[in-house]
């Protein structure tokens, strides 16, 4: 985990933006998508999402207010951005699973797509159907794993009760071209096994460094990994004639 975390900032910050620009992030509430954003001087309006299930994060401390951007805190449901604007952001946050974690998908990027400005970003973050398959396999459900590759959509129960929305790279780029996004590309998470990373780890402690460079200069294969990064933008103009 604590490659993966260190994996998933420096790919938020490859992402990031120069200069200094309004960001929404939905993220889920482990995601520090907002702080980061906010070191590099960004505006970050942080949703604090109140829908069932969903643990809200404490308020920012007062150590964070030293950033050079800032991050506003909001509760409001993370679906439903209707305290926002039309084309208000230049950029969305939605880190940390949201997109799986809100079952109803489509009705979170409408409204990501509406308050995003034209040639604005969005990044995101889901499970994956390599995932799904195998909480399936563990839970012994093979009639419902030998369906799954062919299921419109794909809803696996966790062992805690909670359910997990998963995405191949097809479902995922269907579920932005729908709302009248661009894809720009669909990444796994992580390319690196995690039997690789824990042998590397274990052979020398401080290596991490080494391995985040491995990983970030490796060829993704969106078809793998356990979890699929998306990056998306606004069209400038609408499409038609």
């Amino acid at each position: 985990w604590q490659f993966y975390d260190a994996v998933a900032r420096a790919q938020l910050r490859q992402w990031l933006p120069s200069g200094r620009h309004l960001l929404v992030d939905v993220s889920g509430p482990r995601s520090p998508a907002a702080e980061l954003a906010a070191q590099v001087g960004h505006t970050v309006i942080r949703v604090l999402d109140e829908g069932p299930g969903q643990p809200v994060p404490p308020p920012p401390t007062a150590s964070r207010r030293g950033l050079p951007g800032r991050v506003m805190p909001v509760t409001a449901d993370a679906s439903r951005l209707s305290f926002l604007a039309d084309g208000c952001a230049d950029g969305v946050l939605a880190e940390d699973r949201t997109l799986s974690v809100h079952l109803a998908a489509e009705t979170m990027v409408a409204e990501i797509a509406r308050v995003l400005r034209p040639a604005g970003r969005v990044l995101a973050c889901v499970d994956s159907l390599v995932l799904g398959m195998a909480v399936l396999a563990d839970q012994h459900h093979w009639a419902q794993l030998v369906d799954l590759p062919h299921a419109e959509v794909v809803l696996v129960p966790w062992p805690d009760g909670t359910i997990t929305r998963c995405f191949g790279p097809d479902q995922a780029r269907e579920l932005f071209t729908g709302a009248g996004l661009r894809v720009n590309w669909i990444r796994a998470r992580t390319v690196l096994a995690e039997s690789v990373v824990t042998h590397w780890l274990q052979r020398d402690p401080r290596g991490l460094p080494k391995l985040l460079r491995a990983e970030l200069a490796a060829k993704s294969d969106g078809s793998l990994g356990a979890q699929l990064v998306i990056s998306a933008s606004k069209p400038r103009w609408p499409s038609g004639p």
